[in-house]
């Protein structure tokens, strides 16, 4: 193979156990015990037919320098996806003036919110068109395909005319490219962390997972830092006059970037492996994947919702929590944001690492636990209102996110079939995405105004990691395991042999 890996034979689901019930004869299979005692050679044969016995050959041995391309590419590609993504919510009260003029200064925010939702609501389809597109055809060329379209549309948004402009269609023009984002970026998480677990060996899918993570946090901080920058040098009146168009524009070029980074890898081992069979493509129509994944579609969902309103309020909420609520202006609300982010960003490979270690489970219990517990002590901190105190509070929203960023990226995939992997993930985590974590501003400053209360973002919150604990008690622990649907990978071919040596069934004499 071009990258280096080898994965020549079928190995059933994956696990390349060898042999049925210990001796391949076929109990427990569903067949008539008394026709097993007259026939043993031939159900013997038909075991070992339907499950082989694991060699050498159906083990791929990851070339390191091809992982780490292939984790470069997936991250930054991420980044600047994300970067595109966090200008948007960055930029929200800027926004709400240049498109949304007329009413009072929460109907404006509120307006800016619910366009900053739509491209939530698209998220699915866009799912369900790449995730099965990219089970067909293969995880990079999608991939390709939804950093262009990205860039696209955050390049249009920043060419549209303001309100004053051209009056009703401005505000229409940017809730259609805000909806070419949110079809693009269906495509785009599921994707990226589908790409960099089948690149991954099985011992440290955590590791190189985690620097998804560390790419969104990166976009995250790269958009702050521009808007902020902008923001100190221009002024508030210079940046809703022209100022608010150059982060979006600058989405061209990297987009570009990301293009030619995703475009030099192959497709990742377990893919191509796939292609090579002759059933492959098989389970990835929408209705097979609905029909064959449901549960796990559904334990997805609550997953990755309750991953979502924990990750939004924080990275794309706070910045207007501090400025509506607790009267900072923009850039003091982002420059804490941005130190918070930075030292999530410090650490979180290291969580990565230790998912490797300890297994996914305890991570991601830790981190929904601690979103139950944290979020009542930390709003009441930050709305201490000075500095030492805010940015305490957002160190202890970040704790336990941290937790979830470090493992969700290499827990979500592994819950799938390599078959339908790619369709599955991005059905499932674009449906959560959209119905919960991109509502959240939205749900949060809405609930806030009804209720009058500004601790309301640490009781949705709360909520929504106490479901996120039942949803993780519901998980298997797949950390060092083979993906279904695969053959184990690994860092050495001494490993490998490792392997088939430890699972070859006992000789007798």
């Amino acid at each position: 193979m071009p990258n280096g890996s080898s994965t020549e034979a079928e190995t059933g689901n994956g696990s390349g156990n060898g042999h049925t019930n210990g001796h391949g004869n076929g109990h427990g299979n569903g067949h008539d015990p008394a026709a097993v005692r007259r026939h043993p050679a031939l159900f013997r044969a038909v075991a070992r037919r339907r499950n082989p016995r694991l060699r050498r050959t159906d083990i791929t041995v990851t070339d390191e320098r091809t992982v780490r391309r292939a984790v470069k590419a997936a991250a930054l590609g991420n980044a600047m996806e994300w970067f595109d993504f966090g200008i948007y919510s960055y930029l929200a009260v800027t926004l709400g003036d240049v498109f949304f003029p007329s009413g009072n200064g929460t109907v404006r925010l509120l307006s800016s919110l619910a366009t900053f939702a739509v491209a939530f609501l698209v998220r699915p389809l866009g799912g369900m068109f790449f995730g099965p597109l990219g089970d067909r055809v293969g995880r990079k060329r999608v991939l390709a395909l939804t950093m262009v379209l990205m860039a696209s549309g955050t390049f249009a948004i920043g060419l549209i005319p303001s309100y004053a402009a051209i009056g009703f269609w401005s505000p229409v023009l940017l809730i259609c490219f805000r909806m070419l984002q949110g079809f693009s970026t269906g495509g785009e998480y599921g994707g990226a962390a589908t790409f960099i677990a089948e690149y991954a060996p099985d011992k440290r899918r955590g590791y190189f997972g985690s620097f998804l993570e560390c790419g969104t946090l990166a976009g995250y901080i790269g958009a702050a830092g521009l808007v902020t920058a902008m923001t100190s040098a221009l002024g508030g009146a210079a940046m809703t006059d022209w100022g608010w168009r150059v982060p979006f524009l600058v989405a061209g070029p990297l987009g570009l970037v990301g293009l030619y980074l995703r475009l030099r890898l192959e497709d990742t081992p377990a893919f191509q492996k796939l292609a090579a069979e002759e059933d492959a493509g098989g389970g990835t129509e929408l209705k097979q994947i609905f029909a064959t994944q449901w549960a796990r579609l559904l334990l997805c969902v609550v997953l990755a919702g309750a991953y979502g309103i924990t990750d939004y309020m924080l990275l794309s909420y706070m910045p207007t929590y501090l400025t509506d609520q607790l009267g900072y202006d923009d850039t003091h609300g982002l420059l804490i944001l941005i130190a918070t982010m930075a030292l999530l960003l410090t650490v979180i490979t290291c969580v990565g690492r230790l998912s490797d270690r300890v297994g996914r489970k305890p991570l991601l219990m830790a981190g929904m636990g601690g979103f139950v517990v944290l979020p009542a002590p930390a709003f009441l901190l930050l709305k201490q209102g000075s500095l030492p105190a805010v940015f305490g509070g957002m160190l202890m929203l970040g704790l336990p996110l941290v937790c979830l960023l470090g493992t969700m990226s290499a827990a979500l995939p592994a819950l799938f079939p390599t078959q339908v992997r790619y369709g599955s993930l991005a059905i499932g985590y674009n449906l959560s995405t959209s119905l919960f974590g991109g509502t959240t501003p939205l749900v949060i400053t809405a609930l806030i105004h009804a209720t009058g209360s500004d601790m309301t973002p640490a009781y949705y919150t709360a909520g929504a990691a106490l479901v996120g604990m039942v949803a993780v008690a519901f998980m298997r622990e797949t950390a060092r395991q083979p993906l279904e649907g695969s053959p184990p990978a690994v860092a050495t071919k001494e490993e490998a042999e490792e392997i088939v040596t430890s699972r070859a069934p006992d000789p007798k004499f």
